[in-house]
């Protein structure tokens, strides 16, 4: 763990885990180039976002659903049609513009499975009209699918075709039905030049290519062309096209949109589909116009032959005849009779009717094709009504076919309401046959009791009348028939669509709804900054070094006695050789504390032992014992350095001797202290190295021998320093504490951990170091965390690295432009 500190368990320190807020910040303002880097290459990223995505178009028409209505539907007109209120006809036009059937009819129109590319800047360029040539498919023959074919202008009626397919295998596509297929020919690296207009046929293309009214060929042009799946676009186009009330409303005006990168495909395709829409919708109008005058064209046909039959049988007659007149008295009864048999035929086919609606209504499931009543003459309101409500039913269930699972409970309630109305209309059916029949049975008796009273005549006159009536009755039902097909015919000439278009989709700049450049921007500056925040974020809690005095004082009781700052030489002897330098001033301060605590321990006038220690190797204990005893030799202070780190023998290369004999072999009566004794090239410095590594350098170290040259030196020295081994990794150096007037502790900034810390902590507690201060090696000024105590050890011994602090750096001359580019980025 790293800023969760820990915390040693004492009441005079702070107790449980927090975390280090303010160190965060400061870590923060010291990463603030990496930052920075970050931001910036986020907002490159989303820059060539925005500069590469294509962009994207929104567009919109809007199209008006009305009733239905003709300029020639008036009170007189005999004929009328049931097609079905605006409410259901505006959900079937909405089920009907995200139906494949409706899509397919647009894209088919369009060709919109064929693409017209360029080569742009970034990406291949769909430029539909702009291209300066026509392609007419053939589509009774197949076309690649998903392979590009270059057409190249040679001249202004030449060009040339190219293709270059790996496999020798391809899939084809006939747009004529649609089938897929594969062919197999080897298309690598193909060129062939043909003339404009003329018709070309090849494996992967066949049809023609004309120049495109009034654009010019640019010779030398490159373009492409690319053949699509067509379901696939079919289902492309299904799935982006949207249709809804405009502007939230329930009204019969609807909002066609649809979003794409070229604007004027979205335009085709808008008005295409309201065009559409509109012809079909048309078609399906006329088809009842279209149907009634074919049932009026093969009755008017039956009732013209039948009329010639009658009046070749007339004719027939008076030849065979003589020319006679009957009397006004039975003239006027033939006429009755005429007029009855008219009725009867009326009655006859309102019968028909309702005898075909009952067997339909029994037997058929679609509703929607319910032939209008009044086209027969029958004018009873709650067959109308029936009627009228079981189709609009049955169109509104229709229309929810294909938006609405089958077996939801919206079909069940429809079902629940046809069925209902069904029964209604069923019995109203029985009544009104019985009804009609009633009428036929008067009729036919009126028509009895007349033909009765003719019976009188003489049988030629009563053939003659019966001919007569026969040729009446033919020549009204043909006139009734030939009016009503005028109607019929004059109804569709003058019919118009329901859906009409009020605002077309037209391409008048903007409606740019993607990318969003504004918000790419605001992403990449949020993630460019939010993301090296998050990561040293996991890097600060996952450190468990320490980075600052701050950290020491939350974390220890032990006071810091100075700072040693980082300074890159290439041996140890610092203080002697660059005694100007920041790091020499340090170790001096260094000497003025250790004087003041063994002024208050009463030791001035004789010797002073100090040990130096750490937690680990390579923080800098044998640095600093090597320079406080060079620190103190030239101040003229006696000084001697022991090497008592048995087991890492280190001081000896600096003084430039060897480590053939030391203490240990001192201490195991092997040579004299005289022998061990090596006076150094540093007046007043004497060193006693630590020897051969021995087996047992514990056991050494607890010998009565050392006790003795302890207080020996003590008369000869003035300072003895003690290097000895790390504290955390073996107890060598507690067993030398006892010697000890005064510890140092180092504490190497960004290597030493904490934990390293709580082992100092609990001895320093149990007692068995005393007298015991830190040192922090390696201190850096501009440290994220060297702020309260720690800055102000920074000022005053840590300056080296400021421009004040140049005056004491001696022949390091002027740095390369690396190294100070290198020193800028680890600030």
């Amino acid at each position: 763990m790293s800023e969760l500190e820990y915390q040693d368990q004492d009441h005079n320190e702070p107790k449980g885990t927090t975390f280090d807020f303010r160190g965060y910040l400061f870590k923060i303002l010291n990463w603030w180039k990496f930052v920075l880097v970050c931001v910036g290459l986020a907002l490159i990223v989303a820059y060539l976002i925005n500069v590469r995505k294509q962009n994207i178009y929104k567009l919109s028409s809007l199209i008006s659903i009305e009733s239905d209505q003709n300029p020639f539907f008036t009170a007189n007109t005999s004929i009328s049609f049931n097609w079905g209120g605006v409410s259901g006809k505006v959900g079937k036009v909405m089920t009907s513009v995200k139906t494949r059937t409706h899509n397919e009819l647009v894209v088919d129109s369009l060709q919109y499975y064929m693409e017209y590319l360029r080569e742009g800047k970034y990406r291949m360029e769909d430029i539909y009209t702009k291209a300066p040539f026509v392609i007419t498919l053939d589509k009774t023959r197949g076309q690649v699918l998903g392979h590009q074919i270059g057409v190249r202008f040679i001249s202004a009626t030449q060009f040339e075709i190219s293709a270059n397919i790996a496999s020798d295998n391809f899939i084809v596509q006939r747009y004529a039905d649609r089938e897929k297929y594969r062919v197999e020919a080897p298309i690598q690296n193909f060129a062939q030049t043909f003339n404009l207009g003329q018709t070309i046929s090849l494996p992967f293309f066949n049809g023609t290519i004309t120049q495109r009214d009034p654009m010019q060929i640019p010779v030398g042009g490159q373009f492409y062309v690319q053949f699509l799946n067509f379901d696939s676009v079919v289902n492309q186009y299904k799935n982006g096209v949207s249709i809804a009330p405009f502007n939230g409303s329930s009204s019969s005006v609807l909002e066609l949109s649809l979003a794409g990168s070229n604007k004027d495909k979205i335009v085709d395709y808008l008005n295409a589909t309201a065009a559409i829409l509109s012809r079909t919708e048309l078609q399906r109008k006329n088809l009842y116009a279209t149907n009634t005058i074919k049932f009026i064209d093969s009755s008017l046909n039956a009732v013209n032959a039948n009329l010639k039959d009658v009046t070749e049988e007339m004719s027939q007659f008076r030849k065979e005849n003589k020319l006679f007149d009957v009397s006004a008295e039975m003239a006027l009864v033939s006429e009755k009779l005429k007029t009855f048999d008219l009725a009867k035929q009326e009655e006859q086919t309102k019968l028909n009717y309702l005898n075909s609606l009952e067997t339909y209504l029994r037997t058929k499931t679609d509703y929607t094709k319910i032939a209008a009543p009044t086209s027969v003459g029958i004018t009873e309101s709650n067959i109308l009504t029936s009627v009228s409500k079981i189709t609009a039913l049955a169109i509104e269930r229709q229309s929810k076919e294909y938006t609405v699972k089958e077996g939801n409970i919206i079909f069940k309630d429809i079902d629940r309401q046809i069925d209902a109305e069904k029964n209604v209309l069923l019995e109203t059916i029985s009544t009104t046959i019985g009804t009609i029949s009633s009428n036929l049975n008067s009729i036919n008796t009126s028509i009895a009791r007349l033909e009765s009273q003719l019976s009188g005549l003489p049988e030629d006159q009563q053939q003659f009348l019966k001919i007569q009536r026969k040729m009446d009755i033919s020549q009204e039902a043909y006139n009734i028939y030939l009016t009503k097909r005028g109607e019929a015919a004059i109804v569709k000439a003058a019919n118009v669509s329901d859906i009409t278009t009020i605002d077309e989709a037209k391409d008048i700049g903007g409606g740019r709804i993607g990318p969003n450049k504004s918000l790419n921007y605001m992403m990449g500056l949020m993630v460019g900054f939010f993301s090296p925040l998050f990561l040293i974020f996991v890097i600060f809690l996952l450190d468990n070094t320490i980075h600052g005095s701050d950290e020491i004082e939350r974390l220890s009781n032990i006071p810091i006695l100075g700072l040693i700052g980082k300074y890159n030489y290439k041996n140890n002897l610092v203080v002697y050789e660059k005694p100007k330098s920041a790091v020499a001033e340090s170790f001096r301060a260094i000497r003025s504390s250790l004087q003041f605590i063994y002024k208050k321990q009463g030791k001035e006038h004789q010797g002073k032992t100090l040990l130096v220690t750490s937690s680990v190797s390579g923080e800098g204990k044998t640095f600093a014992s090597i320079n406080i005893a060079t620190v103190y030799a030239l101040s003229g202070k006696k000084t001697i350095l022991l090497g008592m780190d048995l087991r890492k023998p280190k001081i000896f290369d600096d003084f430039q001797i060897t480590n053939d004999k030391g203490m240990v072999n001192y201490l195991i009566g092997e040579s004299t202290f005289e022998d061990v004794l090596i006076p150094t090239f540093i007046d007043n410095l004497d060193v006693i190295t630590s020897g051969p590594v021995p087996p047992n350098p514990s056991e050494l170290l607890m010998s009565d021998q050392l006790t003795l040259l302890i207080d020996q030196l003590r008369d000869s020295y003035d300072m003895i320093i003690l290097d000895t081994p790390p504290l955390g990794l073996v107890t060598d150096a507690l067993e030398l504490t006892q010697f000890a007037d005064a510890t140092i502790f180092m504490v190497r900034l960004d290597y030493t951990k904490k934990g390293m810390l709580s082992l100092i902590n609990a001895k320093y507690r149990a007692g068995e170091v005393k007298n015991i201060s830190i040192v922090l090696n390696f201190y850096k000024h501009k440290t994220n965390h060297n702020y309260g105590y720690g800055y102000g050890y920074g000022y005053g011994y840590g300056y080296g690295y400021g421009t004040y602090g140049n005056a004491y750096h001696e022949g390091n001359g002027k740095r390369s432009l690396w190294k100070r580019l290198k020193r800028v980025l680890r600030s």
